[in-house]
């Protein structure tokens, strides 16, 4: 258990945290000068940088216990190893996971369980790099969703590997101070632009822009939505705190309380499994009477 837990300490994402603190600084700088963006709020920032250690902690343990798991996959139920020195591993991996993580991201926002735990991300009402920190606590989903890759012959170590690069490029794309980049890259990848869009609460930007690294899956499953206008960045239904552990429970206690109130066993796995705001209905498609929810928060994807 130490072993791994030490190991953690050669994944990219933590070497890269020095670097991370200097590229926020830079930002906060940059922004105080100019008034066309939000710039930084001191307690949003301190909420930002408290949660994302707190989730690096909880990913330490359970990336323990996943490894353990994939380990299993890996030397006993997969077919073939791949070669972790040849280039051709790198690049199929580097692929599944993006298209894996569009998939996983596309249902966290459908489902809501899921939602509860991944509406901590969209919970700020500013989009800076150190918005790129603010993850959750309620990692379970997105340890699970990475078990195909060592079933299909890829050493585990580089599972992890090669999410951590992932989430490093996915700093770049949590600001304001990048307007759209030449044509070719916004078409082939996710830019400052299209992760703004995906942070946006307005109608049109809703449930689009989920691509990791390549926005070309948005634009093949058709969740693709450029950025018309800078977008109003936050929850539909903002939280109005800046404590962390509300942040990260508050939509877990909400569904609680559908759930304990709901009138059938259907109803209770809408609350659970439907996407985030759903309600009962009636035969003529209007809410069933007496099933009013707790309003879920939904956010642009």
């Amino acid at each position: 258990m130490m072993d791994q837990v030490l190991d953690r300490l050669h994944d990219p994402a933590v070497y890269a945290l020095p670097a991370i603190a200097l590229l926020i600084v830079v930002e906060m700088i940059a922004t105080y000068f100019d008034d066309d963006t939000k710039g930084y709020d001191r307690r949003d920032l301190r909420a930002n940088v408290l949660t994302g250690i707190g989730a690096l902690v909880v990913s330490t343990l359970m990336r323990t216990a996943a490894l353990a798991l994939y380990a299993v996959a890996y030397v006993y139920v997969a077919p073939w190893h791949l070669d972790p020195g040849a280039w051709y591993t790198w690049v199929f991996l580097f692929f599944a996971v993006d298209i894996l993580l569009y998939w996983y991201h596309r249902m966290a926002h459908r489902v809501r369980l899921m939602w509860a735990g991944h509406q901590v991300h969209h919970s700020s009402e500013y989009l800076n790099i150190s918005v790129a920190l603010r993850r959750k606590w309620a990692q379970w989903f997105e340890k699970i969703i990475w078990l195909p890759l060592p079933l299909l012959g890829v050493p585990p170590w580089m599972v992890f590997t090669m999410h951590s690069l992932h989430l490093l490029y996915g700093l770049f794309v949590h600001t304001e101070k990048i307007d759209k980049l030449p044509r070719p890259i916004e078409y082939f990848f996710v830019t400052p632009s299209h992760h703004r869009v995906h942070h946006g609460s307005d109608p049109e930007y809703l449930d689009k822009n989920y691509a990791s690294t390549m926005i070309i899956w948005d634009r093949m499953f058709g969740t693709f939505q450029p950025e018309i206008r800078r977008p109003t960045y936050g929850l539909t239904t903002q939280i109005n705190t800046h404590s962390i552990w509300r942040i990260q429970v508050h939509e877990f206690a909400a569904m609680i309380r559908d759930v304990r109130r709901a009138r059938t066993f259907r109803h209770r796995l809408g609350y659970i499994f439907g996407p985030p705001g759903w309600q009962p209905t009636d035969l003529d498609g209007a809410p069933a009477e007496g099933s009013v929810p707790t309003p879920a928060p939904v956010v642009a994807s």
